[in-house]
């Protein structure tokens, strides 16, 4: 009796799925390329340009690994995380945020946000996509890592459950946003609280890997993983803001009341989570001049030292104030705005994570016993090789995205009710 109470149950869900299935979607699809090949010269000339990105990117990787890591990146001993791992952050973290963004209409049904759901989902899948392009590249021996990771699993380790939690995280994703195309929406919304789940867990354990970190002061601390949800929510705010009006400038299309509605709510929680970011901010830099010596010199690195314009110009104000000013003195409603508000928060976030993955590591250890031969700060200054990695990981970002809007037709409907 069980036995054929599981078989009715798995052939219920099938026959649901089956008969949620489009069936003009094989004819959908064969427009969508059509139009896809039908768009204008200057779509074609920003696909090929992010296409050729790609390929040097994938050059220059293969280069690196050709010469070795150790002579193609700037990375040393002492500082062995650069610009690679700090990108790759950027990347997780931005579709950590595109992924509960879009949850807030989609899995939690709150209606002025469901219009951005189909594009937010697209992008979480293509820049946590872009995330682990760009750490293959700084891992010696991925494939070894990949297998290892799958049949000798070291559940003791921050860094096996970030590889295996994420790779849930963007399998749930893939599959939400296949779900959507086929109007399934009640499987979807199971497939998103798995994802939402599942990047929120995932990401909490990438702040943690550097705050259970005791010998970098700068980390060090239980607010890491709380730090890395509250920015990943800001991050997707801004990709949501930014992608969505880039899309219909690539469309060609006037945007119509329900999608405006929905930037106005998603611009209000901008501005709530770059309140809350700033709040973070301000306490680090307090805390942090009380605390050990070696995060007093962290700090001070940042406010009047070396990386002082990168957080001064890039982080607080393109990346905070002048985003909050811009889109508060609009009261939400002006569009255009908070693009450029948006776009102003996006360089400003990228230098955030490059500065949180390079100022935590320039302190040597030793720093505290004043050792004359160690200097007081570390020196770093990213290579060729992982500059061109970076673009690339930026060119399959705009690559997928101008893909998408053509093959897709703008991700209008998210067919959410």
């Amino acid at each position: 009796m069980a036995d054929e109470s599981t078989s009715s149950k798995k052939s219920t869900i099938v026959g649901e799925l089956a008969r949620s299935i489009n069936p003009t979607l094989m004819s959908d699809l064969y427009s969508n390329v059509i139009e896809f090949l039908s768009g204008t010269r200057s779509f074609y000339v920003l696909l090929v340009l992010g296409l050729l990105t790609v390929f040097g990117a994938s050059v220059a990787g293969l280069d690196a690994i050709r010469m070795g890591y150790r002579h193609a990146y700037g990375v040393t001993r002492e500082i062995s995380w650069g610009l690679i791992i700090s990108t790759y952050i950027f990347f997780v973290v931005t579709s950590t945020g595109l992924c509960i963004v879009s949850s807030i209409g989609h899995v939690f049904g709150v209606k002025n946000f469901m219009p951005i759901v189909n594009r937010a989902v697209f992008l979480s899948v293509v820049t946590i996509f872009a995330g682990f392009t760009v750490i293959f590249f700084d891992i010696e021996n991925p494939f070894r890592m990949a297998i290892y990771n799958a049949i000798s699993p070291n559940m003791t380790s921050n860094l096996w459950w970030m590889g295996t939690l994420y790779g849930a995280y963007m399998v749930f994703m893939a599959i939400e946003y296949v779900l959507l195309l086929l109007n399934n929406h009640k499987f979807a919304t199971y497939a998103g609280l798995a994802g939402l789940i599942s990047g929120i867990v995932a990401h909490s354990n990438l702040g943690a890997i550097f705050g259970m970190l005791h010998s970098r002061d700068y980390w060090y601390g239980p607010y890491m993983p709380i730090y890395f949800i509250a920015s990943a929510v800001m991050s997707g705010c801004a990709a949501v803001l930014f992608f969505t009006w880039v899309g219909y400038k690539v469309n060609n299309e006037k945007m119509d009341k329900p999608m405006e509605r929905a930037l106005e709510a998603v611009s209000k929680l901008t501005i709530l989570m770059i309140s809350v970011l700033l709040f973070f901010t301000a306490w680090k830099v307090i805390t942090g001049l009380v605390g050990a010596p070696g995060k007093q010199a962290a700090i001070m690195a940042t406010l009047a030292g070396p990386y002082a314009v990168n957080f001064w110009v890039f982080e607080v104000m393109l990346g905070m104030v002048i985003p909050f000013v811009l889109i508060l003195y609009t009261r939400f409603k002006n569009i255009n705005v908070s693009f450029i508000a948006s776009a102003m928060m996006v360089l400003g976030i990228f230098f955030m994570r490059y500065d949180l993955v390079i100022v935590g590591q320039i302190v040597p250890a030793y720093h505290e016993l004043g050792i004359n031969d160690v200097p007081a700060l570390l020196p770093y200054m990213p290579s060729l090789h992982e500059i061109i990695i970076t673009i690339g990981g930026l060119g399959i970002v705009a690559s997928a995205f101008l893909i998408g809007e053509r093959v897709f037709r703008g991700h209008k409907d998210s067919g959410v009710h």
